[in-house]
């Protein structure tokens, strides 16, 4: 693209975008440099969404803009030459952007300047240099199946339990078919990612590849057939549908298939050879350039050796006040009794759960009111009187994924609520038992008030000072290709609810949790802390991967060589299984797992400096608010902006 006539041919297709955000640089016009940008932002963003459209089916992108109806019958096109295309747009955009001089900008708009900076040269990079697409196993497993996923859970409720529209269907159906032609490309950039020497870790082949491939085709063969003929039940069109969404399940679970067949056969078993998804180098630029965070990777080893020690010191001293209350004598002498008496301590807990998934439901529920309640009293956010923390069974069809999750609703959409999905155990009694009745407050807090049902219904309302590129999740939603800039926000978020409700207050020495309510958040907490050594350990050679499960076992769970254990020990056994996975998912997605911690201390170092500068005016609600208008992004990006209007 001749790159003197970009800026004009965006003017020209932004014209047509439909809906576009009105920002507050967008009414006042700002400089002539303000709408240079805002021009090369918004053309920027549709065409993003455009090359991805499973992203924009996540945003609701056919509510920002007409233009992108269409794409939610589609998947990404990897094919090679497409890339290409899909990189000079990159190029062409990052240097009409460079051409645009910051200082130059409104506070508002620079700020969108230096995110719109950093997701290009993520992107650039990701597709140019790493050539991430011939070796993203688990990017080809999960986008189709989340694509589909999101247009169900985004689906218009109807009568009867009914779901969907024809249209709506339609689209289903489309992406469906699209599946095997997907499927084709992967199996070609993936030979080609092995010839070239650009190989997916072992286990992401085992795991997300060959295991992740069978359930897909299980799900699209049987599952999905069957949900639709819930949704879809007598209606006119619902026999067409089916017969179509059948067929194209039918291919799609054999292009899957066939995909698992292709991986164990290109991919030696026998390998177990460390491959992550970072080293060193790369790392350190994600940090640096996506998170915003100056430092390098051996202080951020030893911060997150600190912050272990720092909450596991509390731990132990609020666990000996449990012990206390409960009437337990437990030794707390050597770091061996603390760690067997922690446990001691939310054993006796645990015998405090729920009878029956009704209860579960009431008791998240109460801790839902009660937590409303608190942020009331304590003036944290202007609540209104008709908010209501609902939680809500989770579908059938996440039922296999998660446990206790919040969901959006799309962001770019007017319509859509998000939800608070809890999982019914089917009055399991084992299941139950890990719900306890004190380790309840901390999950509802955290996704639901103020976390992140409170945060994104905040930002939904206030959705036109927030500018479109702030949503944005370059790379991939949420698999490995991901940027997970968003995550430093949102997940920053909602670790930061957990502590600021934890508080001590004139008549509350936990704030809003009792002890042992405590104990559990004061968890969440080191588990997050843990996150942080251990990802930057494996990522960058610090820690091998069984290293860093057995540094999990240790320090989450308070069962050191669990693994080692694990032959003779169901308990060691189990505790092992969950810090596998848990490190195989930080293996795979890169500075992720460390978003929560940073995040909550850049927004606790961004209010204290706040607080400072504002003085006897500061007001804990105002600063709040201020701080989910400013968007997904990491608080890097806009500190200086934000102490500067105080």
């Amino acid at each position: 693209m001749n790159r003197r006539t970009f800026v004009r041919r965006a003017t020209l297709a932004v014209s047509g975008f439909g809906i576009l955000r009105t920002l507050p640089a967008c009414r006042d016009r700002g400089t002539d440099a303000d709408r240079a940008f805002i021009t090369i932002r918004d053309r920027y963003f549709v065409r993003h969404l455009e090359l991805n459209p499973v992203t924009s089916t996540y945003l609701g992108g056919d509510g920002y803009s007409q233009t992108l109806r269409d794409i939610n019958g589609k998947l990404r096109d990897y094919r090679p030459a497409a890339l290409e295309d899909e990189l000079r747009f990159y190029r062409d955009a990052r240097d009409a952007v460079r051409r645009i001089d910051p200082a130059t900008l409104s506070p508002g708009t620079y700020v969108d300047h230096q995110v719109m900076s950093s997701q290009l040269e993520f992107l650039i990079r990701y597709i140019d240099e790493r050539h991430y697409h011939q070796r993203a196993v688990d990017s080809y497993v999960a986008e189709p199946f989340r694509g589909i996923d999101w247009q169900i859970q985004q689906m218009r409720a109807l009568d009867d339990d009914l779901l969907g529209t024809e249209e709506e269907w339609e689209f289903v159906v489309a992406r469906l078919m699209a599946i095997p032609a997907y499927l084709d490309v992967a199996r070609d950039n993936i030979r080609d990612g092995k010839r070239a020497g650009i190989v997916a870790d072992w286990r992401m082949i085992q795991r997300d590849g060959i295991a992740g491939s069978r359930a897909n085709a299980e799900y699209f063969r049987s599952t999905l057939p069957g949900l639709a003929r819930g949704y879809l039940a007598d209606r006119s069109f619902a026999a067409s549908i089916l017969d179509r969404l059948e067929a194209g399940g039918a291919g799609a679970a054999l292009a899957y298939e066939r995909f698992a067949t292709i991986l164990e056969q290109a991919f030696d078993p026998t390998d177990r050879t460390d491959r992550f998804a970072a080293a060193d180098q790369e790392y350190e630029w994600r940090v640096r350039n996506i998170l915003r965070d100056p430092r390098g990777a051996e202080m951020l080893y030893a911060y997150g050796a600190a912050e272990v020690l720092k909450y596991t010191q509390r731990i132990t001293e609020i666990a000996q006040v449990v012990a206390s209350e409960a009437g337990l004598t437990l030794p707390f002498g050597s770091p061996a009794e603390s760690n067997a008496s922690i446990r001691r301590v939310m054993d006796h807990l645990s015998i405090d759960s729920p009878a029956s998934d009704e209860e579960l439901f009431e008791w998240y529920r109460d801790a839902g009111d009660r937590a409303v309640e608190y942020g009331r009293e304590r003036g944290l956010f202007d609540i209104p009187r008709d908010y209501e923390l609902e939680v809500v069974p989770t579908p059938p069809v996440l039922r296999s994924t998660i446990d206790a999750a919040y969901y959006p609703a799309p962001p770019l959409k007017r319509s859509g609520v998000g939800r608070f999905y809890l999982t019914p155990t089917g009055n399991d009694p084992g299941a139950l038992r890990q719900n306890n009745r004190a380790s309840i407050a901390t999950t509802a807090v955290h996704e639901g008030f103020p976390g992140h049902d409170w945060e994104f219904r905040y930002m939904a309302e206030n959705a036109d000072e927030i500018s479109n590129i702030r949503w944005l999740t370059p790379g991939a939603v949420e698999d490995s290709s991901s940027m997970w800039s968003d995550s430093m926000a949102m997940e920053g978020w909602g670790l930061y609810s957990e502590e600021l409700m934890s508080e001590p207050a004139a008549d509350r020495p936990y704030g809003f949790y009792s002890a042992a309510e405590y104990l559990y958040q004061l968890q969440a907490q080191l588990l997050r802390a843990v996150r942080v050594r251990v990802d930057v350990g494996i990522h960058t050679g610090r820690m091998s991967f069984s290293e860093a499960v057995d540094y999990f076992t240790e320090h989450v769970s308070f069962y050191p060589n669990a693994c080692a254990r694990a032959a003779d020990d169901p308990d060691a056994r189990a505790i092992c299984a969950s810090a596998d996975r848990a490190i195989y998912r930080y293996s795979k997605w890169p500075t992720q797992a460390i978003t929560y911690n940073l995040g909550k201390n850049a927004i606790i170092d961004l209010r204290e400096s706040y607080r400072e500068k504002k003085g006897d005016s500061y007001s804990a609600r105002e600063f709040h608010e201020r701080l989910m208008r400013m968007g997904s992004i990491p608080v890097g990006f806009f500190r200086a902006a934000f102490l500067a209007e105080a």
